[in-house]
């Protein structure tokens, strides 16, 4: 006997592909670690220049060095005063109760803008156009649980055109 108050969902072969999830196939993003000595506030003195190899297709490696040496140039106008304030600081710890240590903070932080804002710089001017993403980053060091600063280079998915609002 036939179920006369079943309802049954009628299948159009259009309707299978409107309803498609939306597959992201984006890369993970490729992580530059600091290569320096000397980490103050988990940001490190210098990144590696090192072209890497996930980067082949997408971008040549002289605008990736450039880009690379122009942040590590930062670096290095900013962090031996960085340093610098934080041995005086340290000096003065335990008469300031601490206080001391606030220009290396303020210094810490300038530095990060810095770094971000040249970073957003080169996404706009260059790195948009690729389908790339350059940012800083905070993540878990490797070997134990302090956080450093790295550069991400992440893949900006491309837009489908041909799926529908």
């Amino acid at each position: 006997m036939a179920d006369f108050d079943a309802i049954y969902e009628d299948q159009d072969e259009n309707s299978s592909i409107l309803e498609a999830p939306n597959i992201s196939m984006t890369p993970d993003p490729v992580v530059i670690r600091g290569a320096g000595n000397i980490t103050v506030f988990g940001l490190s003195n210098r990144f590696d220049t090192d072209f890497p190899n996930l980067l082949h297709s997408r971008v040549a490696p002289e605008e990736f060095k450039a880009t690379v040496t122009r942040v590590n140039v930062t670096l290095r106008k900013t962090l031996p005063v960085t340093v610098r304030w934080l041995l005086c600081g340290c000096l003065c710890c335990c008469c300031t109760l601490g206080c001391s240590m606030w220009p290396v903070v303020c210094l810490s932080k300038r530095t990060r803008h810095q770094l971000e804002k040249q970073l957003d710089w080169e996404n706009c001017h260059l790195y948009s156009k690729l389908g790339l993403k350059w940012k800083l980053a905070r993540q878990r060091c490797d070997s134990s649980l302090m956080m450093e600063h790295v550069l991400l280079v992440e893949f900006v998915p491309k837009q489908n055109l041909f799926k529908p609002d």
